[in-house]
């Protein structure tokens, strides 16, 4: 394990696990909620995870002096929950947060890349002639990403995080920026669109406040980054992780924040359900906007998906190569590496193209795995921490609390969205990626 980072590394790897598409769907919650409940649901959720972070941040090395560091979210539910429950609660929230997050990262890399294409060859018949089929773009994603993850260890992705993050913090900045500078569409209102039924439109606030809540990410990966810090009893991992994550979350706050508040108020609840923001400035400010502007956001899109897929992907890989090593005795040597990194994106690519519809069914699953970010943390620090044995009941009572309200939030967004699939309906169409 290398352990040769440092605060900016640490930084460059939240940014770039921390801010994604799923950010563009933010608007489309205020849409639901309005103005005032929608900025303190935000400002909630972003507490609430960020508090969670430094939880997990604390547990990293529990005991100072001791050398055991859980550098992986399974490790550490495992210590705190038992071999059995640790596994059982942590493994398919851990996989489908890696695994599937790079599949969705191919499915909407692709489509986007796609769009690019056409735009630089300006449409027509032509263009239509020349373009891939879906399942070529997808292909040509994969390609492309596994390319890049040739590399051994967190640490040295370190430039693709970097390069990730600041794609990321470019895109966000300029689907906001540049609506703003324009005129709205006409008829623009700031009505709740909620069901008409008291159902319905309860459904309708918790989709819309499971928006928000999946909108930050990454919790799988902090402790992993953590792991690439090195940890002394004077300079403890903690301290470093910690400067890390207070300066990419102030920068977190600055892209998000201005992105719900500034969609929201350029589009009102015109702003599609799918797609969000990206969606909604191509449809409504496309026909005003340069050629160049609509290409660089899509450009950076692109260049964030392939670097958020290296980062997501580095932990299968790990315990792929760490199976391996377990198993054979002795390093995993290259072409071995290679083979696990050809075999993960097949796979991956196969489930994208059979799953085309899979991003829909984020919420669902979004749900399941809702405890891994906003309960567990709590819940694992007051086992390893013991906090009411040592006299910090305050500590005690605020993770129970919110480990239970958690626990209860992903049960209401899972009925949400089992609710608003058996209303609208799914349309499934496997092997046939757009």
């Amino acid at each position: 394990w290398s352990r040769n980072g440092n605060v900016a590394t640490a930084v460059f790897h939240l940014l770039s696990s921390g801010i994604g598409i799923q950010a563009l769907l933010l608007p489309v919650a205020f849409a639901t909620l309005g103005w005032v409940w929608g900025a303190i649901s935000l400002s909630l959720a972003f507490t609430w995870q960020l508090y969670t972070i430094w939880t997990l941040v604390q547990l990293h090395e529990p005991i100072p002096g001791i050398r055991t560091r859980y550098s992986r979210y399974l490790q550490l539910a495992i210590a705190a929950f038992g071999p059995k429950l640790g596994k059982l609660l942590a493994i398919f929230p851990v996989m489908y947060l890696s695994g599937s997050t790079c599949i969705m990262l191919i499915i909407k890399g692709a489509g986007v890349m796609e769009l690019l294409f056409k735009l630089m060859c300006e449409g027509g018949a032509t263009c239509d002639a020349k373009s891939l089929t879906g399942a070529e773009w997808f292909l040509v994603f994969t390609c492309m990403a596994i390319a890049l993850a040739q590399r051994p260890n967190l640490n040295s992705i370190a430039g693709f995080s970097l390069v990730g993050a600041m794609s990321a913090i470019g895109y966000c900045t300029l689907i906001w920026a540049l609506p703003i500078s324009k005129d709205r569409p006409s008829g623009v209102s700031y009505d709740s669109r909620k069901g008409g039924s008291t159902m319905a439109g309860m459904f309708d606030v918790l989709n819309a406040i499971g928006i928000i809540v999946l909108a930050f990410r990454g919790h799988n990966l902090v402790l992993e980054i953590q792991g690439t810090l090195p940890s002394s009893l004077t300079n403890p991992s903690k301290r470093t992780m910690w400067r890390g994550v207070s300066v990419s979350y102030i920068i977190i706050a600055m892209c998000q924040f201005p992105l719900a508040i500034a969609g929201f108020w350029a589009y009102g609840n015109k702003i599609p359900s799918n797609g969000g923001m990206l969606t909604a400035f191509m449809q409504f400010h496309g026909h005003d906007t340069s050629r160049f502007a609509k290409g660089l956001v899509y450009l950076l899109v692109v260049i964030n998906c392939l670097s958020s897929f290296q980062i997501y992907a580095m932990p299968v890989f790990d315990n792929l190569e760490f199976r391996y090593i377990s198993m054979k005795n002795r390093r995993c040597p290259w072409w071995v590496r290679i083979g696990f990194r050809l075999f993960f994106g097949g796979l991956a690519f196969f489930i994208a193209v059979a799953l085309p519809f899979l991003p829909s069914l984020a919420p669902l699953v979004g749900g399941i795995t809702l405890p891994l970010t906003l309960a567990y943390p709590c819940f694992m620090w007051i086992l390893i921490k013991k906090p009411h044995q040592k006299g910090h009941d305050a500590l005690w009572c605020l993770n129970l609390g919110l480990g239970c309200l958690g626990i209860v939030l992903s049960v209401l967004l899972v009925a949400a969205a089992a609710w608003n699939l058996a209303i609208k309906g799914l349309h499934a169409s496997f092997f046939k990626p757009l």
